[in-house]
């Protein structure tokens, strides 16, 4: 995707998401967390903020997953997954950081909406 399309898809889904929860529109961080609480599959619930910095790593190695740059390793006795890093993260600026997750997260969000 250009980084025209990846912008126009966030935008949409941050309405999406402001609507779903009532709430002002998600920046990354937001959605990072949201993404973690889902794979994590224990619902919404209150965190410690320990716990949700755990949960936007977990949405982060999940959502860099598709790129193969981690790998499921497997869940401790807590449930909480666990991730490793399988090949290096290329040296991307912080723009291209930011467009990349973003183009991830909205594709994440897309197989959930379908």
């Amino acid at each position: 995707m250009k980084p025209s399309e990846i912008n126009a898809k966030w935008k949409v889904l941050q309405e999406r998401i402001a609507k779903e929860f009532d709430s002002d529109f998600p920046d990354l961080k937001v959605m990072l967390f949201l993404i973690g609480v889902q794979e994590l599959g224990k619902g919404p619930k209150k965190y410690s903020k320990r716990q949700k910095e755990e949960l936007m790593h977990i949405a982060t190695c999940r959502l860099l997953s598709e790129m193969d740059f981690y790998e499921l390793e497997g869940v401790d006795q807590d449930g909480w997954p666990h991730w490793k890093l399988i090949k290096p993260i290329p040296p991307y600026t912080m723009l291209e950081q930011e467009l990349l997750m973003k183009s991830l997260v909205v594709s994440y969000f897309a197989d959930i909406y379908s």
